[in-house]
């Protein structure tokens, strides 16, 4: 029997399966629980990753059917490359948070129960596999239900607070609304490609052969775009994210952010590109103004944000805009019939799937065991932690720097992609067009800028100065050798994305082949690895290698003058201004530091500040205390939720004087039904 990338990916899942079935039987050897379900969801992981890159390095595509679904309804399972890129993403992170779970799940040990927590971790794994490998719309949401519903339990884990049942059931409200549009979609599209009164057209396959009228596919693109924008966090449906993510357990928390949420952007592309096949440019310049929507209001509600997990949660709604507007330039330049600057696009926009993955599971990780240390999320409770925490702070500052796109790590090269698309695309034959392009070049410059002040302030305000907790700082220790492993290997993937991207794009070319006709690996590597020319070497080029090596060489040259000259350096006590009663309540802190900004941008936020002078004592010019507070919420609640909310309570309470515990009002309104039944059915 030859083995087949399909089938090991299918082990993968199996093996995810199987072992959440029987997690119940370790449930009395806790740390056994722990070492076991992590070691297997890594190798499952590491399954996937290597039926991931068979796949779309061999360009082979296979299948499976699977006689298990509903009565001739079998469910089909497809590992195209297009699946493989993504299996791949979501493998290779699943892997490094596998490794990493160890140590911080160990943390709950003698606190609380893991058993749930296990089977629904690999459920959730489990889950993101089977939408990737899904080949028919019945296999699909029976597996989109499995990653949310094992999500929902993820992040209801610790169900006693509050905050965590409220976010848990928005989280549920908003994918079950999108999970619904996307049943719509798929029913629009299978009704066209076999008839709405048969089934058979529910095979992707089905769909990949039909032709769609304008109408119709435009109904299904805005259904599919709107419950797939619904799950990755698109400005205006993002409010479940920073409720959800930042109160899950941290490593459930850097696979919701760093792959969850690309599932929905996989959907986006088999849709669009895969299952639709041609469309208007419109659709593309829709997607381009979300994207370009979600990365700026994203980037300025995280900077917003004291509460670190809640920060990197924002910043997945910038980070999902970035991935939009590559995406819709790939729409736009295939719309206008030019596959080379389409080509440019989609990659830059793949690319940054894989890099978002990366270093946000990298950040997220790193705030957990920030987390498991301090206990604290509140960055103005933290501060000084590279002095207890020096390999997390060194790891943390890698994915800062990755995210804020600056060379030589990888958001700078996905990033830096997205601009070449922008700013060699042509003129094009629409007055919209000619408007939105460089107006998006300028929001992207715009987004780029704010993401670097942010994690300056993240990684400042919790790494340097002086710690503000209230724990005393020698009950702070280092992460376990396990959890700093996970993060490891995650930097390690960072720098290796951002040195040598071209042997990233010849692997994944073959994509852009198959879904927008052009390939970019012949301009992109024109002049070898080291150099990444993405259309023409006289247009733009980059060479991640040379800046990472000049980089190293500064960097050692400057450590070798200061270290070796016995002397060199001096230390000396901090400048105080001449005020020698400095605290660390005097430091620059996270409120402090977005006060500008807060300044600039603040009519986009519903703001309130209180300054409370109290006790006083003698005149009021000098009160013994001052109080400051500040609240700052999302404007979208107040503009699109609540609204909807106020309607729906009071629809209810209007239908809700139906009920009168009275049969003979409940006899007459089944006497009435069946009268508009007789009526509509004669």
């Amino acid at each position: 029997m030859n083995v087949l990338p399909v089938n090991v990916a299918a082990a993968s899942v199996l093996l995810l399966l199987v072992f959440s079935l029987l997690a119940a039987i370790l449930r009395r050897w806790q740390a056994v629980l722990v070492v076991v379900s992590f070691l297997t969801s890594a190798l499952a992981s590491l399954l996937a990753v290597a039926a991931g890159v068979w796949s779309v390095g061999a360009n082979s595509t296979g299948r499976i059917v699977l006689p298990i679904g509903l009565p001739d309804l079998p469910f089909h399972l497809r590992l195209d490359p297009l699946a493989g890129f993504f299996l791949t993403v979501v493998g290779l992170l699943a892997f490094f948070v596998s490794l990493y779970s160890i140590g911080y799940v160990r943390g709950y040990l003698g606190r609380r129960s893991i058993t749930s927590l296990v089977i629904f971790y690999c459920l959730f794994l489990a889950g993101m596999f089977m939408v990737v490998l899904a080949d028919d719309a019945l296999f699909f949401l029976v597996s989109w239900e499995i990653m949310a519903a094992a999500s929902y339990f993820l992040v209801l884990f610790e169900n006693e607070r509050v905050e965590n049942r409220r976010a848990a059931f928005l989280y549920m409200v908003v994918a079950h609304v999108g999970a619904i549009a996307i049943l719509l979609a798929f029913g629009v599209l299978a009704g066209c490609a076999a008839g709405f009164g048969s089934f058979v057209g529910y095979t992707f396959d089905a769909m990949r052969q039909a032709t769609f009228p304008v109408p119709w596919a435009t109904a299904a693109f805005l259904l599919a775009f709107f419950g797939f924008a619904a799950k990755a966090g698109v400005v205006p449906l993002h409010v479940w994210l920073p409720e959800a993510h930042p109160v899950a357990p941290s490593n459930v928390s850097a696979l919701m952010s760093g792959v969850m949420l690309k599932t929905a952007i996989y959907g986006i592309i088999r849709v669009t590109f895969d299952l639709i096949g041609t469309f208007p440019w419109w659709w593309g310049a829709l997607v381009l103004v979300f994207g370009l929507l979600s990365a700026v209001m994203g980037v300025l509600y995280a900077l917003m944000q004291h509460d670190l997990k809640r920060l990197l949660a924002y910043h997945s709604v910038e980070n999902i805009g970035i991935i939009l507007i590559g995406l819709g330039l790939a729409m736009i330049f295939t719309s206008f019939q030019l596959p080379l600057l389409a080509a440019l696009g989609l990659i830059a926009g793949l690319y940054h799937t894989m890099n978002h993955a990366l270093f946000k599971g990298l950040l997220f990780m790193g705030a957990g065991a920030v987390l498991h240390a301090t206990e604290e999320r509140n960055m103005e409770e933290m501060g000084g932690l590279i002095h207890r925490m020096p390999w997390t702070a060194a790891l943390f500052l890698v994915g800062c720097v990755s995210i804020s796109a600056l060379p030589p790590l990888n958001g700078f090269v996905s990033e830096w992609l997205t601009f070449q698309a922008f700013l060699l695309s042509p003129s094009l034959p629409s007055q919209v067009m000619k408007l939105l392009i460089p107006l998006g070049a300028a929001l992207l410059a715009l987004t780029g800028a704010l993401a670097a002040a942010c994690f300056v302030k993240a990684f400042g305000v919790t790494f340097l100065g002086h710690w503000r907790g209230h724990r005393r700082p020698t009950e702070i220790r280092e992460a376990g050798w396990t959890m700093r492993l996970g993060m490891l290997l995650a930097a390690l993937s960072c720098l290796g994305l951002g040195v040598m991207p071209t042997l990233f794009i010849e692997w994944m070319d073959i994509l852009a082949e198959q879904l927008v006709g052009a390939r970019l690996a012949a301009t992109a590597s024109e002049h070898g690895w080291m150099w990444l020319t993405p259309v023409s070497y006289e247009r733009a080029s980059y060479s991640g290698g040379i800046v990472f090596c000049g980089i190293l060489v500064v960097v050692s040259a400057a450590y070798l003058l200061l270290h070796v000259k016995p002397g060199a350096i001096h230390r000396v006590p901090i400048w105080d201004c001449g005020f020698e009663k400095l605290t660390a309540r005097m430091q620059y802190n996270a409120t402090s530091f977005a006060m500008p900004i807060r300044r600039i941008f603040g009519y986009l936020f519903n703001i309130k500040e209180q300054a409370i002078l109290a006790p006083q004592s003698g005149h009021k010019a000098f009160p013994v205390r001052i109080r400051y507070r500040l609240r700052i919420r999302d404007r979208v609640w107040g503009w699109i939720y609540k609204p909807i909310v106020e309607v729906s309570f009071w629809l209810s309470r209007k239908v809700g004087r139906l009920q009168q515990g009275r049969i003979q009002a409940y006899l007459i309104y089944s006497f009435v039904t069946i009268l508009v039944l007789l009526v509509f059915m004669r």
